[in-house]
């Protein structure tokens, strides 16, 4: 009888994502030397807080690392997955984690040349010390090491938290969150570190969902104040922001499908707000009435500080017998084109020079950086380029929007690197994936002889640290 034959190794390239050139290979390492044992900022995030305020330790590798990572679920499903089987929606018996991690591993192929195979890989070898390759035969070895591994104290939420050196980690919030988590972790003595709410008040303002009246009621239940007209409802959501700014918060997300800002005048709408209360907003006057309200929302930020961050340009919920079995926010999102600088141009008129403004912009349209974003950060005071994000928080999309934005609004324009993630252990693996692309990027100036190497480390060390302190005010 044959002998078996033994798994495929699973390791890490030291230099990874390192030019191949050598010249540009030994600057890209020591800038990097720079940055890699620097502590994290994640201003924007969407990792639970209370994961960290009742450091409960994790249930299992299905739970932690695949159920709530977007990323790893919609490329199973799209192999043929079921999500329930993924336990997304529902809640694995041991079996069904057993065999939904079974299904990672067999479809492990469907990964490569993916930045979730490059932050999966790093944390199986980095965090779990896994050596072999995910495949059909190895998915219980590997499934059982991991399984072993979180039920240390080592590997609890805070223990975790505290090795992966976040500094400060941003949370996503509902305006209506009483935040007990985040007040339970800043009054505990024993944890150091930040964890800070962020105002998320995209369902408030999009009038014409079918749900918009419930939510709008929710305001008035929690707030106290009356959401029966426009004056009322938008003193309820200023209330919201001022109890999310008393527990630390410091920006303010939004998410629309596109950012324009048409200001109306006060009678408008308060006209258009009175129908959308009674169900009598037609689909035009409800895309009027939402973008006047993110108008509102920047006015806002203008008085009160938060930094107004826009995450546009997405298709939500493309998939409708998903979104109806599942509910909303499973990876089933699809990236649209979105336009800047008209749609911004009124919020910018009013606030683009105030001191008080802070607006941090995202795309999923690759073609906006250079077109629309840098510039208009090249020009504005307020403005600030958000890192690529979802689709393009890839290796090499990463490098093109740094070319792209660079050579437009500089460096100090750029908010660092956001993780965007739900995905707690990847958290190291896709903050060192940034400051290595970064070290590449720098390595080419130096190469090329455009940046002298000390100003390319003082840069790096900037892009780690000091823009996302600026960008957020942190």
């Amino acid at each position: 009888m044959s002998s078996p034959t033994p798994a495929a190794p699973l390791q890490l390239d030291p230099d990874r994502l390192l030019p191949a050139d050598p010249v540009r290979r030994e600057i890209a390492r020591r800038l990097h030397a720079q940055v890699s044992g620097l502590p994290i900022l994640s201003p924007h995030g969407h990792v639970p807080a209370a994961w960290l305020a009742h450091d409960t330790p994790f249930g299992d590798p299905t739970s932690l690392l695949i159920t709530p990572d977007h990323y790893v679920t919609r490329m199973l499903h799209a192999q043929g997955v079921h999500l329930g089987d993924l336990g997304v929606g529902t809640t694995l018996d041991a079996d069904g984690s057993r065999r939904a991690f079974r299904s990672l591993c067999e479809n492990w192929s469907a990964y490569r040349g993916t930045p979730v195979r490059y932050w999966m890989q790093v944390q199986l070898v980095e965090l779990f010390g896994v050596d072999v390759r995910p495949s059909a035969d190895t998915a219980d070895e590997i499934h059982d090491r991991i399984a072993a591994t979180l039920a240390t104290p080592q590997f609890r939420p805070r223990a975790l938290f505290e090795r992966f050196g976040v500094e400060v980690l941003a949370t996503t919030d509902d305006p209506c969150d009483d935040l007990a988590d985040h007040r339970l972790l800043a009054q505990d003595p024993t944890f150091t570190g930040r964890v800070l709410p962020t105002f998320r008040p995209d369902r408030y303002l999009e009038v014409g969902a079918p749900d918009w009246n419930d939510h709008a009621d929710r305001l008035h239940e929690v707030s106290g104040i009356d959401t029966g007209d426009f004056r009322g409802f938008l003193a309820a959501l200023q209330d919201r922001r001022d109890h999310f700014r008393a527990h630390g918060a410091v920006s303010a997300d939004h998410s629309h499908v596109d950012v324009r800002t048409d200001k109306l005048d006060a009678g408008t709408a308060a006209d258009l707000y009175a129908l959308a209360r009674k169900g009598e907003l037609a689909e035009a006057e409800a895309t009027t009435l939402r973008r006047h309200l993110l108008w509102e929302m920047a006015r806002m930020s203008s008085e009160d500080g938060l930094v107004m961050t826009l995450h546009p340009g997405v298709c939500r919920d493309h998939h409708g017998p998903t979104a109806r079995e599942f509910g909303k926010d499973v990876g089933a999102d699809i990236p649209v084109q979105v336009e800047f600088t008209r749609a911004l141009r009124p919020v910018l008129e009013d606030f683009g020079t105030n001191p008080g403004f802070q607006l941090v912009l995202f795309t999923l349209d690759e073609t906006t950086f250079s077109r629309e974003i840098a510039p208009l950060a090249g020009f504005y005071p307020a403005v600030h380029v958000g890192a690529p994000w979802w689709f393009l928080d890839a290796p090499d999309a990463i490098g093109r929007a740094r070319a792209a934005v660079t050579e437009t609004a500089g460096f100090s324009k750029s908010s660092g690197f956001i993780d965007d993630t739900r995905a707690f252990c990847s958290i190291p693996a896709r903050h060192d994936m940034a400051r290595r692309l970064d070290a590449v990027h720098l390595s080419t100036l130096v190469a090329d002889g455009r940046l002298e190497e000390d100003e390319a480390a003082e840069t790096i060390v900037d892009l780690v640290t000091r823009n996302p302190r600026k960008a957020f005010r942190l």
